[in-house]
């Protein structure tokens, strides 16, 4: 089993990552493998609508132009993709909307390869936004067949410095409930 998460978060090290770390480090205590994959700040740009990945069916994106078609085959070969940005203006990050756009195109013209995954979004925010972000991630999960996991609450946390995040004792509690419910849901759907 395997649970890759996503930064879109342009800001290495910041507020998202730490709680992204957070909830694969709960995960790896399940023996259940991690990785995280960093998409913000990278040269990852928005999908052309070409589909020339349903046709060719190769899991890839015809533009090879940016870090896409390097991280696609983690993705897919992934039990849970957990979704990461901050809060840019009430919207998630434009290299994760990238993302999410294109590989999901990917996805969709190669027989579905996220269906039956386990997804989850992580949010963190300075003040306010996290809730519409939240309702389009879980649009892209349930448009491409996959389960969502939640928490105890929204799966957001606050602060804007770096590592503010664990200030926000809830924000955290919930990243470690939402890694016990991936690992619950992962080995529930292994089992059958």
């Amino acid at each position: 089993m395997k649970v890759v998460a996503i930064n879109g978060s342009p800001r290495k090290g910041g507020n998202t990552e730490t709680m992204l770390k957070k909830v694969l480090e709960v995960v790896e205590k399940h023996g259940i493998e991690t990785q995280l994959i960093q998409v913000g700040g990278t040269n990852i740009h928005g999908c052309r609508a070409c589909w020339a990945c349903k046709t060719l069916k190769n899991r890839k994106c015809v533009c090879n132009d940016d870090i896409l078609n390097d991280i696609l085959e983690d993705v897919f070969n992934a039990d849970a993709i957990i979704l990461g940005t901050p809060s840019y203006f009430s919207d998630m990050t434009p290299e994760l909307k990238a993302f999410i756009d294109r590989a999901g195109v990917i996805a969709l013209g190669n027989d579905k390869l996220f269906k039956h995954k386990i997804g989850a979004g992580v949010i963190a925010q300075r003040r306010g936004g996290a809730t519409s972000i939240q309702a389009s991630l879980h649009h892209m999960f349930l448009m491409s067949e996959m389960l969502i996991t939640g928490s105890t609450y929204w799966n957001l946390g606050f602060g804007k410095a770096k590592d503010e995040v664990l200030n926000d004792e809830e924000a955290m509690q919930n990243m470690e409930n939402l890694a016990e419910n991936i690992c619950w849901l992962l080995k529930k759907i292994k089992k059958n």
